[in-house]
């Protein structure tokens, strides 16, 4: 499984790790050089986590970052994971009608 938060979509980054040597000009030295770029990944913070969905009467389990955390307690746990798409509404029942005799 990637790294990505079901919720907000959020992935691992990349970038360059740079080394540099020398004193600044305005120190008083000849300048910064770059002596090396190294490539390193900048990893999304996720964690799993079972999430109480009191409209479905059950646990969730999600691989959610602490964004989307607060999402969730700010929208709701249902409205949150229904938009997402990892949870689907509950079908509802038809009330039966009595038969006018």
């Amino acid at each position: 499984m990637s790294r990505e938060c079901q919720v907000t979509g959020r992935r691992s980054g990349f970038g360059n790790r740079v080394e540099t040597r020398g004193l600044a000009k305005s120190k008083g030295g000849v300048g910064i050089k770059t002596t090396g770029i190294t490539p390193r990944r900048f990893h999304v913070n996720l964690k799993w986590k079972r999430v109480w969905v009191p409209e479905l009467n059950r646990f969730v389990r999600v691989r959610v970052s602490p964004q989307a955390l607060r999402t969730m307690v700010k929208n709701g746990a249902f409205r949150t994971l229904l938009d997402a798409g990892i949870v689907k509404a509950p079908k509802r029942r038809k009330k039966k009608v009595a038969a006018k005799a």
